[in-house]
């Protein structure tokens, strides 16, 4: 039996989440209490081979170990996998206010943003045990739903998902990275004149950085170091590895390497993936 557990804070995708897993064909329990989990499995494992349950904040176990026993009493051949969907604060405030829901811990006139990290504080045990994590905070509706079907159709396939994603330090951090290598510290395009519009997937960029040794040594010493440990992943049954490669503005340096690291990848026992957080946020500009 697959069995898939979805957490996350209030407003951040669990119920959108689900539906999905239910539509590829999951028997779908919501807001299960933890506790009564391995109950749940024993009694439908002779029926189903897929199932997912949510649970949030309100079926949280009150003393952490209560979670580790739950967990402990499922059958030993099977192996839960932790879905933990957030988003940024931010995001989550607007989100209820759009909705003007009323936020589960949301008592005695508890403000939503004491509310939000009372929520991360009690999900801390099971996040911590999180095998994927999706960051939805700039995700729509159907991008959420389209990355939790490919995380949930990448574990029946037992094919690891490799994404590698470019993104800009100076917009924050990307939430969901396995790995983050930064590349702020190799020449930039941005002080080229000619380049400075352009994006790392322009040829005229890639020239640029076809002319850098640093930038190829960057690029060869990555390969090697994922070259080797990938396989370990593959062999550990996880689904999905987000590795993040980070320049300043996510316009140049980090989109070639993305690229590059993707395309080497190619062809492997890999689903290979490259995503560009910050494109939206530019647009290349031809030369005169």
């Amino acid at each position: 039996m697959q069995l898939i557990i979805v957490t996350g804070r209030s407003g951040s995708g669990k119920t959108i989440a689900l539906r999905v897993l239910e539509d590829l064909g999951y028997y779908c329990v919501d807001n299960l209490p933890i506790t009564l989990l391995p109950t749940l499995v024993h009694a439908v494992i002779e029926q189903y081979n897929k199932v997912a349950v949510s649970v949030d904040v309100r079926n949280m176990p009150i003393e952490a170990s209560e979670l580790t026993d739950s967990l402990e009493f499922l059958p030993d051949q099977i192996k839960p996998e932790i879905l933990y969907i957030d988003s940024s604060e931010a995001v989550l405030l607007r989100r209820f206010a759009e909705t003007r829901r009323l936020h589960p811990l949301s008592k005695n006139e508890l403000p939503l943003s004491d509310a939000l990290q009372a929520e991360l504080a009690l999900l801390e045990p099971l996040a911590e045990r999180a095998t994927w994590r999706i960051d939805s905070s700039d995700l729509s509706v159907h991008q959420l739903s389209e990355q939790v079907a490919e995380r949930a159709l990448g574990k029946s396939a037992s094919r690891l998902i490799v994404v590698f994603q470019s993104f800009g330090y100076k917009y924050g951090l990307p939430s969901d990275l396995d790995y983050a290598f930064d590349a702020r510290i190799l020449p930039n395009p941005h002080w080229e004149p000619s380049l400075k519009a352009l994006l790392g997937t322009d040829p005229a960029v890639q020239h640029f950085f076809q002319q850098q040794p640093l930038m190829t040594k960057f690029i060869h010493q990555v390969e090697n170091f994922l070259a080797t440990w990938l396989p370990y992943f593959q062999r550990s049954n996880r689904s999905y590895l987000t590795i993040g490669i980070g320049c300043t503005g996510g316009q140049h340096r980090s989109v070639y390497i993305a690229e590059q690291l993707a395309e080497r990848f190619q062809g492997q026992p890999f689903k290979v993936q490259v995503k560009h957080r910050e494109a939206p946020r530019h647009r290349p500009i031809s030369p005169l």
